[in-house]
């Protein structure tokens, strides 16, 4: 296999997009356009991949620090051409080039391995037809169908304007040809811009075969230039997910209502009701069902459990048959065991909560390990924060805790023992008893000052 390197074009402003910030970190499916372009690169497993960046500068590259990339700087945007001129002294001489467009964020992996292998020798071009073909450049054809030239539409005749067939901006070719054209390329057009475009001419007299691929797929090489065209690539992109979820089995009650803004794996029998918004990295096993509004990052949710609507889950991972919600928060850190039950205005967070364990009514668990079998009444709040430091609280194997209880951490409450309802506790509870607080008088401490973080 020859040697490839890719050129991915992003310099672009996006004036249209009425933004400070570049065109390409905005996101699509909750990633950058350029994030897009960017692993599709990767796929193609390039020698070299060079983004050419300009407005934005620093911060388009601070974005992708953790890339192997290489950054070439066009300061000046003075059309395609000049972009590519920029990357020109980083190609390898022996590789063959992949021009891709840093704002194309939906490009087809498939469609640019077609136009790799057809650039031995040879400049190959991403086509497609387009009915109203306005603003984009003519593909021009040879009886043989050979490409002769790409006509931009502002100097396009009449006739060529009636061409459908137009260029997509992707294309492949020969590093030993490219360097040659780069160097060749004028700006004596409408714009007064280098156009890359124009090497299809300079291959043409060279004699060197330039070939168009068509794709039927136009969603593939449509570019963002508005937030507009922004919104529309969206919904195609979740569609799209939406349709390979149906495909695998997964129930979505409304294709079009899905949003996922990351990577969303499911087992079978899985059931997504609608509005459900998934992001970062979620799994779902088999006969998982999700209701209605619910929003769920980075989580993995084992077989057989609900959740039910308008639950937010982050940073989480549940257990087989269990059930959540409706209106629970699980925050980061928060690990369910297997047929826990967290009810409705319930928050967790950065908690262990372990087999049958029950939190089922309005309450809030911080910092805290939960043992086998408990029962959290309502109301209860581990009071994991003194207004300085977090202190954690331990709750072990069969613990009752009654209704609008307060467990001042750091504290642990023994095996079997049970928290009477409305207590306030501040020692630790022993196990097989019952403990309960009852205060009688309420007091004022002049000289009590509030704790400072300890460092």
């Amino acid at each position: 296999m020859r040697k490839l390197n890719i050129v991915i074009l992003a310099a672009g402003k996006g004036t249209r997009m009425h933004s400070s910030k570049p065109k390409v970190l905005h996101a699509v499916g909750g990633k950058a356009i350029l994030a897009h372009v960017i692993d599709c690169a990767k796929i193609l497993n390039p020698h070299k991949i060079i983004v050419v960046y300009g407005y934005g500068g620093e911060i388009v590259r601070e974005a992708f620090a953790h890339e192997n990339i290489t950054w070439v700087n066009q300061a000046a945007q003075l059309g395609t051409g000049h972009a590519v001129q920029q990357a020109a002294p980083f190609l390898d001489a022996d590789a063959d080039t992949l021009i891709l467009l840093g704002d194309v964020p939906l490009v087809d992996v498939e469609a640019c391995k077609k136009l790799i292998a057809q650039s031995d020798n040879t400049l190959a071009i991403l086509s497609f037809n387009k009915p109203d073909p306005t603003g984009y450049g003519r593909i021009e054809r040879a009886d043989s169908g050979n490409v002769v030239a790409i006509v931009e539409h502002k100097d396009a005749t009449e006739a060529q304007r009636n061409i459908i067939e137009v260029n997509t901006g992707i294309m492949a070719m020969p590093n030993k040809y490219l360097t040659q054209w780069l160097s060749q390329l004028t700006n004596n057009n409408a714009q007064a811009e280098y156009y890359l475009t124009d090497i299809v001419a300079l291959a043409v007299v060279q004699g060197v075969k330039v070939v168009a691929e068509i794709t039927a797929d136009e969603w593939s090489v449509t570019g963002i230039n508005s937030k507009v065209d922004l919104s529309a690539i969206e919904r195609i992109y979740q569609s799209r997910i939406a349709l390979k979820l149906l495909q695998q089995g997964v129930t979505l009650k409304d294709p079009a209502r899905l949003d996922v803004r990351g990577a969303l794996s499911c087992g079978r029998d899985v059931e997504i009701d609608v509005n459900c918004l998934f992001e970062g990295n979620v799994t779902l096993g088999d006969n998982v069902t999700i209701a209605a509004n619910c929003v769920i990052k980075n989580a993995a949710i084992a077989a057989g459990t609900h959740i039910a609507s308008f639950t937010h889950i982050d940073d989480t991972t549940i257990g087989e048959n269990s059930r959540i919600g409706p209106f629970a928060r699980l925050r980061p850190g928060t690990a369910l065991a297997a047929e826990t039950h967290i009810g409705n205005f319930v928050e967790i967070k950065n908690s262990q909560v372990d087999i049958g364990s029950k939190i089922n009514h309005l309450s809030y668990v911080g910092d805290t390990t939960v043992g086998k079998h408990v029962n959290i009444g309502a109301g209860v709040i581990t009071c994991n924060y003194d207004g300085a430091n977090k202190f954690r609280t331990v709750i072990e194997d069969n613990v009752f805790v009654g209704s609008d209880t307060q467990l001042v951490a750091p504290i642990t409450i023994g095996k079997n023992a049970t928290i009477a309802a409305g207590s306030t506790i501040t020692r630790d509870a022993p196990a097989d008893q019952l403990t309960f607080c009852r205060a009688k008088d309420q007091k004022s401490i002049a000289s009590w000052k509030r704790p400072t973080k300890i460092i």
